[in-house]
C-alpha cells in the first residue's frame, strides 16, 4: 500500500483517469474530492463493513482503542 501525506488542495492520479483531491483538513478530519467515471464504485468504509463486506486484506484493524492486557 502507498502511504504518503498531502497538503489541502494536492492531489494524487490512479491508473490517469482517477483524481483524488485533499479540499480541506480540519477539526481532525481530511476531506477528500474524488472524481472518477460513474461506472466505478466509491464507498465508504461504514458502509461496506455495515454490509458485511470485511476490510481489504491491506487494511490493519486499529488497535489503538484497545485496552493492553495484562
Amino acid at each position: 500500500m502507498l502511504s504518503i501525506s498531502l497538503a489541502p488542495d494536492e492531489y494524487i492520479t490512479i491508473n490517469g483517469d482517477i483524481v483524488v483531491k485533499v479540499s480541506k483538513i480540519a477539526r481532525g478530519r481530511c476531506f477528500l474530492a474524488i472524481e472518477a467515471d460513474r461506472d466505478i464504485p466509491i464507498l465508504r468504509s461504514s458502509v461496506l463493513e455495515r454490509n458485511g463486506t470485511p476490510p481489504p486484506s491491506c487494511i490493519k484493524p486499529n488497535l489503538s482503542h484497545k485496552k493492553p492486557s495484562h
